[in-house]
């Protein structure tokens, strides 16, 4: 993260978070993964979104149940790195493979795109 500029603030990217889809958002990709939705192919089929229902399901599922706060830091990259080491953060998959979620995690997300694929691009 050091090495990047984010085009965007905290406020967008947390917005994105809960109103986006799971084509844009991990973490709405990692939940929808967990809740079972069917992750379908769109548009040119190159994108991949748990579609219209489901993308409102898991936002009314987010509303209900997903929390954020956040603090203020000249260096947040380098909090995230020490938060991710030294918390249980199971959804982040990102410098997070001691986690033992971890491989579970991306197993499921592995099989969403995997059952996606074989479907037909959604309209």
């Amino acid at each position: 993260m050091a090495n990047r500029t984010s085009t965007q603030n905290l406020r967008k990217r947390v917005q994105y978070h809960y109103r986006g889809n799971a084509e844009g958002s991990t973490l709405r990709f990692s939940l929808g993964c967990l809740l079972g939705l069917e992750l379908r192919r769109v548009g040119s089929g190159k994108r991949m979104t748990f579609c219209k229902a489901g993308e409102a399901d898991l936002s009314q599922w987010m509303a209900e149940n997903a929390r954020v706060c956040w603090i203020e830091h000249d260096e947040p990259w380098t909090m995230e790195s020490e938060f991710i080491s030294q918390l249980d953060l199971p959804l982040n998959l990102d410098q997070n493979s001691h986690n033992p979620f971890h491989s579970r995690l991306k197993e499921l997300r592995s099989q969403a795109r995997r059952r996606a694929r074989e479907l037909p691009v959604s309209a």
